[in-house]
C-alpha cells in the first residue's frame, strides 16, 4: 500500500482521537506526562494565557521498552514542570505528581495529592497528546467522573506531528494501540464505554493487517 493511502487511514482514526472540546477557563490545568515535550508547552502556555490559576504536571518514570520510553533520567512531570519553569511559570503555580506510570494512575493520585493540599477543581483542562484525547477522557469520566473535563492537546495535525524524536513509524502504531485500548478498556473498568464509528474500526483492521501491531494488547 502507498504511503498516502497509509495515512488516509491513519488520518481516519487520529481525527476519532480528537475530541474537539472548547476551552473554557477552569480551576486548573492538568498535564498528562508524556515522551512529548510538546505537551509541556502547550500546557505551559495554556497557564500563561490565564485559562487556570494552577498548572499540575502528572507523570512517573516510563518503561525504557516500549514506544512510549525516553532516556530521561527523571520523571515526565519533573521534565515536564523545568520546561514551564523556563517559559516563566512561578514554581508555586506548579503541583507535582511524579509516580503515576499510565492514565488511571495520572487521574488517582493526582486526585489524592489535590485531596492533601485541600484543593477541590470543579472544571479540569487535562492536555494530553493529540492520539490520546479520547483514551484520557474515558479514563476520567470513569475515574473521576464529577468533574468537568476539557481535553485538549497541541494543535498539530498528522503530517506535522512526527520529529525527530517521535518517528512516524511510531506514531502509526501508538495510534493504532490507543484505538484498540478504547475498544478493551472499559471491558476491564478503566474507561467508559466509547463508541468506534465503522470507518475507524475499518481502517484499525487495515493497519493491523499491514503490520501496525507494535502498541497491540496481547
Amino acid at each position: 500500500m502507498k504511503s498516502e493511502d497509509v495515512d488516509q487511514l491513519v488520518k481516519i482514526i487520529w481525527d476519532y482521537h480528537h475530541m474537539n472540546h472548547k476551552l473554557e477557563k477552569a480551576d486548573c490545568v492538568l498535564v498528562l506526562g508524556s515522551h512529548d515535550l510538546r505537551v509541556a508547552e502547550y500546557g505551559a502556555r495554556l497557564f500563561l494565557e490565564g485559562w487556570a490559576p494552577i498548572v499540575i504536571f502528572s507523570g512517573g518514570i516510563r518503561s525504557k521498552s516500549d514506544l512510549l520510553k525516553t532516556d530521561w533520567n527523571e520523571s515526565e512531570a519533573e521534565v515536564f514542570a523545568k520546561i514551564a519553569v523556563k517559559m516563566g511559570i512561578p514554581k508555586d503555580r506548579i503541583i507535582i505528581e511524579n509516580k503515576a506510570t499510565n492514565t488511571g494512575e495520572n487521574i488517582l493520585f493526582t486526585k489524592k495529592i489535590l485531596q492533601g493540599k485541600n484543593v477541590d477543581p470543579k472544571k479540569i483542562i487535562v492536555v494530553q497528546k493529540p492520539y490520546m484525547e479520547r483514551r484520557a477522557y474515558a479514563t476520567f469520566k470513569k475515574l473521576w467522573p464529577e468533574k468537568k473535563i476539557i481535553l485538549t492537546s497541541p494543535p498539530i495535525d498528522f503530517e506535522r506531528y512526527p520529529n525527530n524524536e517521535i518517528v512516524k513509524e511510531d506514531v502509526i502504531n501508538i495510534i493504532v494501540g490507543d484505538l484498540q485500548r478504547i475498544r478493551i478498556y472499559p471491558r476491564k473498568g478503566f474507561q467508559i464505554f466509547q463508541e468506534i464509528p465503522e470507518d475507524v474500526w475499518e481502517a484499525y483492521k487495515k493497519l493491523v493487517t499491514l503490520g501496525y501491531t507494535k502498541h497491540l494488547l496481547s
